[in-house]
């Protein structure tokens, strides 16, 4: 019963911080404000990083041997938990970077929406396709290293992580560029590229031979013709 009050909390804290996060970009972030110079984008960028790095460190030897210590089903809900969390802190202690690059009005500000919605709508899609339940840490992981949880149809015939293209297109499309938004997008499109190659390792040792042939099957990693 504890367990499952634990990952049901997880969950819902999960979604909590994206909550926040959504809040958090398009009325915080979205005050046009003075330039504040480098100094706070400085510390935004090492809080950012505090926030991207606990995937490292839960690979690590050390994290794996303490989270050898409780029960396997909770493994992806405390990944969650420390997840949400950070993100909710990285939301309340941002130090704002002000600055205003554009603020489209007519037809250009439709087309900026549409960009977001496109993006919204297939970070919707790519997520349903891999068991939001799981990804909120609510239900363990049931694969192995089997194609049993490799999806590659639907949005990722496209590219290997739409996912994340769909956040690219949501955060970099606003109709309105204030210089925090700039400064978050850009960061964590920094973060993500930098990741993926990461991920797919892991993922490679996940699946084998399947995902190794799904890398030569679809070329790009997150961004169609680019990247």
């Amino acid at each position: 019963m504890a367990a499952r009050a634990f990952v049901w909390l997880g969950g819902t804290v999960f979604v909590a911080s994206l909550a926040c996060c959504a809040w958090w970009y398009l009325f915080v972030l979205g005050r046009a404000r003075p330039p504040a110079g480098w100094g706070p984008l400085v510390v935004d960028a090492l809080l950012f990083s505090i926030f991207a790095l606990h995937h490292s460190l839960f690979a690590r030897d050390s994290a794996r041997a303490w989270l050898a210590k409780i029960p396997a089903r909770l493994h992806r809900s405390v990944y969650v938990w420390v997840a949400s969390l950070l993100l909710i802190a990285v939301c309340l202690l941002w130090r704002p970077v002000g600055g205003e690059f554009y603020d489209a009005a007519g037809p250009r500000a439709a087309v900026h929406i549409a960009v977001q919605l496109a993006g919204l709508l297939l970070i919707a899609r790519s997520t349903a396709a891999i068991d939001p339940l799981e990804l909120a840490g609510i239900r363990a992981p049931s694969h192995s290293a089997n194609t049993a949880g490799l999806q590659t149809s639907g949005t990722y015939r496209w590219v290997r992580h739409p996912l994340y293209f769909g956040w690219l297109l949501a955060v970099f499309g606003t109709p309105h560029m204030t210089g925090d938004r700039l400064a978050f997008a850009t960061i964590t499109f920094i973060y993500l590229a930098a990741a993926v190659p990461w991920e797919e390792q892991s993922l490679v040792r996940t699946f084998g031979e399947d995902y190794a042939r799904y890398m030569r099957q679809v070329k790009w990693r997150m961004i169609p013709f680019i990247y």
